[in-house]
């Protein structure tokens, strides 16, 4: 007898892979949390299956979201990016990762940045520095945004980010693990709370 999952979970076993191991885990490395940040706004648009089908091709083609590299890229480069068939060739979400990558440096490069903490610590600090665990029984019930999802979107697009509105802000904060919304029905649910 197969699992039971979260009801926007399909049928694709890359997909089912995601749900099961990584969505909605809770993720504290810095730069895991900015790499996931840019791929979600990556997202906008487009269904999330298409950018985790891309995500090996995004790694490569912007240095494992290191924020150092990425912060450099020039015109040159970003021309060369438009032409990768293994990415969403559109202009402004290319440019939102360097921008982002950017806004990440200027803010928190270092052991502590200008915010005084980690990125993770200031992601964090948007739901008190622990998972919150929701009680939905359906997927349906999920919420788009959240109270919690437009402040970060505030304060990120305050810090230079972009792509980083309270809907993305809130797909983000799902699948790193700071909200736990698998639904109650779901195998994942007791097993990603504390």
């Amino acid at each position: 007898m197969d699992k039971k999952r979260c009801g926007w979970v399909g049928e694709q076993q890359i997909y089912r892979d995601y749900h099961d191991y990584v969505w909605g885990r809770p993720v504290f490395d810095s730069q895991e949390l900015f790499a996931k940040l840019c791929l979600d706004g990556q997202q906008a648009g487009l269904s999330w299956l298409t950018i985790l089908k891309k995500q090996q091709n995004y790694e490569a083609a912007f240095a494992h979201f290191d924020p150092a590299i990425v912060a450099k890229f020039d015109d040159a480069k970003i021309e060369a990016l438009l032409q990768n068939k293994g990415i969403v060739r559109n202009r402004l979400k290319v440019n939102s990762i360097i921008k982002n990558a950017r806004g990440y440096m200027a803010h928190f490069s270092g052991i502590e940045g200008e915010q005084g903490q980690s990125f993770s610590e200031f992601l964090w600090s948007f739901v008190g520095g622990e998972p919150k665990v929701n009680h939905f029984e359906d997927s349906n019930q999920l919420p788009v945004q959240t109270p919690e999802s437009e402040a970060m979107s505030k304060a990120l697009k305050k810090l230079g980010f972009n792509f980083v509105g309270p809907t993305i802000c809130y797909a983000f904060m799902q699948a790193v693990g700071m909200v736990n919304d698998h639904t109650t029905d779901c195998f994942c649910y007791k097993n990603n709370q504390k």
